[in-house]
């Protein structure tokens, strides 16, 4: 019998999942896994999670999450637990190569289903702050920056999973997500490091000419395309998550709206970016990265929550 069970707000489509149903969730307790995990869980799942401590099991446990004790180096943890779950979510480390290996084989001919968690910098450019925002579907053709290939790659090889090894994998490739994590992670990468910036230098911060773009989107409406995946998405599908733009300078404005310093922003330097933070926070803040999610649109994903503007103003209210 097909209902309608509202998650985290939204409506979403799904058989009732029977008790017996098993997922296993690497980065449990992270932002993205945890998040999904804790739905999971609300909608009737035996969900169990990858932790690497005694402390974090016990998190998983008080929010009804069987802990699994191991590492995502962990050959033969990752192999039995994979084996041992209908469904398996791979949220962790996005570029852990080997742990997405140890899945793959663990499921060879299982036709079992394998989610894999990307991101949308694999479409990073080195703009270093200048406007070069030409926005990407799924199946368009794109060249990765060299920091950027081995994720591809990975991408491909979990993709064609589906065909060559008999497993239903699917690949979800989110974009700058912010709101409130629904596990035991409550804050989102990005966002939260730039309001941490802007309190520290008392203005919004931007990099270079602040007019390179984001695609980003809402850390529920992220949520309900795992569920929809889970419910719909044939072998090999690839998914981009977004909800819209916008550029560093838009969002340095946003936040120093946010922290009542009126709209104050500032600019600092790409060499400043990376010398402090690395390629990959390059490739994060001064980067254009503009996607859309045409297939999950097709496949039914219709977001609805608010814009990144409007999320930051409401905590103002709040």
């Amino acid at each position: 019998m097909e209902t309608k069970k509202r998650t985290f707000g939204y409506l979403v489509t799904n058989e009732i999942p029977k008790n017996d149903t098993k997922v296993f969730v690497t980065g449990a307790t992270g932002y993205i896994g945890g998040s999904v995990a804790e739905c999971l869980v609300s909608m009737g799942y035996d969900v169990s999670g990858l932790v690497r401590t005694t402390d974090n099991a016990e998190e998983l446990a008080r929010r009804n999450i069987r802990p699994i004790i191991g590492s995502l180096d962990d050959f033969d943890v990752l192999t039995k637990a994979a084996q041992s779950a209908d469904i398996i979510i791979n949220a962790a480390n996005v570029d852990h190569i080997g742990a997405v290996i140890t899945l793959v084989t663990a499921l060879e001919h299982s036709g079992k289903l394998l989610i894999h968690t990307s991101g949308s910098s694999i479409v990073a450019d080195h703009a270093d702050g200048a406007y070069g925002a030409e926005p990407l579907t799924e199946d368009d053709f794109f060249e990765p920056v060299p920091f950027r290939r081995a994720r591809v790659d990975m991408n491909r090889y979990v993709r064609q999973a589906a065909i060559e090894k008999g497993i239903r994998t699917i690949v979800i490739c989110p974009s700058m997500i912010y709101g409130e994590g629904k596990g035991a992670q409550v804050n989102s990468d990005q966002i939260p490091k730039l309001i941490d910036i802007a309190k520290h230098i008392n203005a919004g911060p931007y990099f270079g000419a602040g007019l390179n773009r984001y695609s980003n989107v809402y850390i529920d409406d992220l949520i309900n395309l795992y569920i929809l995946a889970i419910e719909k998405a044939p072998g090999g599908s690839f998914f981009f998550a977004e909800n819209g733009s916008s550029s560093f300078i838009e969002i340095a404005k946003m936040i120093s709206n946010y922290l009542g310093l009126n709209g104050a922003v500032t600019d600092l330097t790409v060499e400043h970016v990376i010398n402090d933070y690395g390629e990959e926070a390059r490739l994060g803040v001064t980067s254009n990265s503009v996607v859309k999610s045409l297939n999950a649109r097709l496949l039914g994903w219709h977001p609805h929550g608010p814009s990144l503007e409007e999320y930051l103003r409401r905590k103002i209210i709040s």
